[in-house]
Formats: structure tokens, C-alpha cells, sequence
């Protein structure tokens, strides 16, 4: 299970500690221009260091292309994408190697292995997700071509919310603040309140949003492979996530059906909708309107206050957190939950060509 999609598939690899981390795509077309720097603007907003309110751990996270590109474009053949691992301290995790960490994967991964490397949780690290980033950015690249695009931001970090949706939010300030978040007085206040917490020895969870928008209607199926349900395993499948919901998602069982219908219109020959409480989806296909999503992150496992454990014999134990940890993974997301949206939309649009849909 360490391979993700149908025909724009990927492969993953590697370890937090280990020589590095890496990615093998499969069923990407031949002749896409690819963009080296793009690939690596994306892997910077994913990387370890890169502000004060994250993980400290020093990766430049450069990639190498070993195959599947030849003067600059892609072949048809496998991309192999490797991301060296430079700045692991493996020593910060010497006395956990039989220790259980609260919340972690240690247990899980010594039950079903019977063996983990403790090194950084091994492969349970979030920093396998770099490779599935540098990935996303060339799903980002063959989606572009059809005119979609994918933009996630912060809409939460703990009980501080970004009220307004992203229909009246300024998303070109995403990146302007290291919360992501795009109403920069509402940044300040999560970035105050994660500083907080960091300093407590604590950490924080919070909500991404993400909007797909130019998807044509038709990417689906609409039995098993419906395009909520895949983006929904997606994302559940990204390290701390604990939540995923669509268009109205939660909030929308309150309403009834005559305020919850989306209304159709035409509009210059084109069928649209007056509100999009679907979220862009409609019996597990997209309808056309923008794709809309949230995804709930649980606080990062890991905190430097001391508390109760077993080991592997079942003996109780003390431990507190060593090495760096991000206090709250909500920034870093970002880009994650692009990149897994982009795997799930470029899968969906290659079964939609070959299925000779008309788009």
C-alpha cells in the first residue's frame, strides 16, 4: 500500500532518517513540459525550517530527476524523483527505540511489523509526504494545461477561524504570512497562538481549506471511485489528518432541502448553479462548479511535556519529546493537501480521456 492512484499513479519511498525520500510516477503523459522550478517552489513550501513556527530541522529538500524526462519534457516512461535527506539527528531518538510514543504510530507499526524504525517514526514521518509533493507539482502541471487549478490555505489553527469563505477571502495573501492563511490579521493571531503553545511545550491542531476550480463536469464515477470519496481517502491519508468534509459538509444537516438544493441556470449556453452547497460534486461527479473541501488536522503528536507510557514489554515508562517538532502542522499542510488533490484530479482526468469523455 505504498502506491496511490488508477493510471496517473505514484509510488513512494523512504524513510525520515534514512538516506532520503522518493517518489516513482507512472502514467504521466509524454511530451509535458516540466518545470523544474515550479517542482521546487512547491517542495520549499512543504520544507522543514522554512519559518520560526515550524520544525527547525535545516532540509533544502533539492530534488533529483533520475528518469522519466528527456530535454525537458516527459517521455511516457517513469519519473523518479529523489529528495536526499541532509539534516536527521537520529541520536534525538536513541532512548525511544523500545518506548511507545502517546499517539504516535510506534505501537501500530511494532503490532503489524514486528519491527519500526525508531529513527524520526521511520516511515510514518511526515517527511515522506516531500515526495508526494513533488509529485503533486507535476499533476499540477498536466491539470493547468486544461485550465484546473488547485489553492489550499489555513482556515483555522485551534479556535481561531477565518469566518468568511474563500469566495471573499484575498487569496493572493496565502503565502504572504507563514500561517498561510489568507486575511493577514487573522495570521497574526494564529501565529501568536501557535508561538503559545510552542512555548508551553504543547502543540495545536487546525482546518485546511481547498478549492479546485476550472474541473470540468464529468470526473467521477458514480458507484465506487465517486471524486468525493477519492479525495476524501486522499486526504485522510496525509499524516495527522482526523477529518474531511465537502461542501457543506457538517453544517449543511441542518438545513432543509428547499434551502439546501442547488439551483440550476444557464448562462452563455453553460449549465451552472445559483449556490454550490455540493461543493462541486453531484453523485460522485463533478458538476463544474468549484470542487470545496476541509480537511481537520488533530495537534502534532509530539510535545515536550513529560507523560505516561509502556514499553514493549508492557512496563510503564516516562517520556517527553526531544528533537524538532513542528507545534502545530497546519502550514506545512498546505501544500500537501494541494499536491493530493492534484494525484486524485490528474488520475480522474486520464480515466475521463480514455473513457473518451468529451472534454
Amino acid at each position: 500500500m505504498n502506491s496511490f492512484g488508477n493510471l496517473f499513479k505514484i509510488t513512494s519511498y523512504g524513510e525520515s532518517h534514512g538516506p532520503g525520500i522518493g517518489v516513482i510516477i507512472d502514467g504521466c503523459p509524454s511530451g509535458l513540459a516540466i518545470d523544474m522550478e515550479f517542482i521546487q517552489s512547491e517542495l520549499d513550501r512543504r520544507k522543514p525550517g522554512q519559518s520560526n513556527i515550524v520544525t527547525q530541522r535545516k532540509e533544502s529538500d533539492s530534488f533529483k530527476l533520475l528518469s522519466g524526462i528527456f530535454e525537458g519534457k516527459t517521455t511516457g516512461t517513469p519519473i523518479h524523483i529523489f529528495i536526499p535527506n541532509e539534516d536527521a539527528n537520529s541520536k534525538d531518538y536513541a532512548e525511544w527505540e523500545d518506548i511507545f510514543r502517546p499517539s504516535h504510530a510506534d505501537f501500530t507499526y511494532w503490532e503489524k511489523y514486528g519491527i519500526r524504525d525508531h529513527r524520526g517514526g521511520g516511515r510514518s514521518s511526515a517527511r515522506e509526504t516531500a515526495g508526494r509533493v513533488a509529485a503533486g507539482a507535476i499533476a499540477k502541471l498536466l491539470l493547468r494545461q486544461s485550465g484546473i487549478n488547485i489553492t489550499a490555505y489555513t482556515e483555522q489553527v485551534g479556535n481561531i477561524k477565518l469566518e468568511k469563505g474563500y469566495e471573499n477571502s484575498d487569496l493572493s495573501l496565502i503565502e504572504s504570512n507563514p500561517v498561510r492563511c489568507p486575511d493577514n490579521e487573522k495570521a497574526t493571531e494564529m501565529e501568536a497562538l501557535i508561538r503559545e503553545v510552542r512555548k508551553e511545550g504543547d502543540t495545536i491542531g487546525g482546518v485546511v481549506a481547498c478549492i479546485i476550480s476550472g474541473c470540468p463536469a464529468g470526473l467521477g464515477e458514480p458507484v465506487f471511485g465517486k471524486l468525493h470519496a477519492a479525495l476524501a481517502s486522499a486526504m485522510l491519508g496525509i499524516n495527522a489528518c482526523k477529518g474531511f468534509e465537502y461542501g457543506s459538509g457538517f453544517d449543511g444537516v441542518a438545513k432543509r432541502g428547499s434551502e439546501h438544493n442547488d439551483i440550476y441556470y444557464s448562462e452563455n449556453g453553460k449549465i451552472l448553479t445559483k449556490t454550490n452547497h455540493s461543493g462541486g460534486i453531484q453523485g460522485g461527479i463533478s458538476n463544474g462548479m468549484d470542487i470545496y473541501f476541509r480537511v481537520a488536522f488533530k495537534p502534532v503528536a509530539t510535545i515536550m511535556r513529560e507523560q505516561e507510557t509502556v514499553n514493549k514489554a508492557g512496563e510503564s515508562k516516562k517520556i517527553s519529546g526531544k528533537g524538532r517538532h513542528d507545534p502545530c502542522v497546519v502550514p506545512r499542510a498546505v501544500p500537501i493537501v494541494e499536491a493530493m488533490a492534484a494525484l486524485v484530479l490528474a488520475d480522474y482526468w486520464l480515466l475521463a480521456k480514455i473513457n473518451d469523455i468529451h472534454f
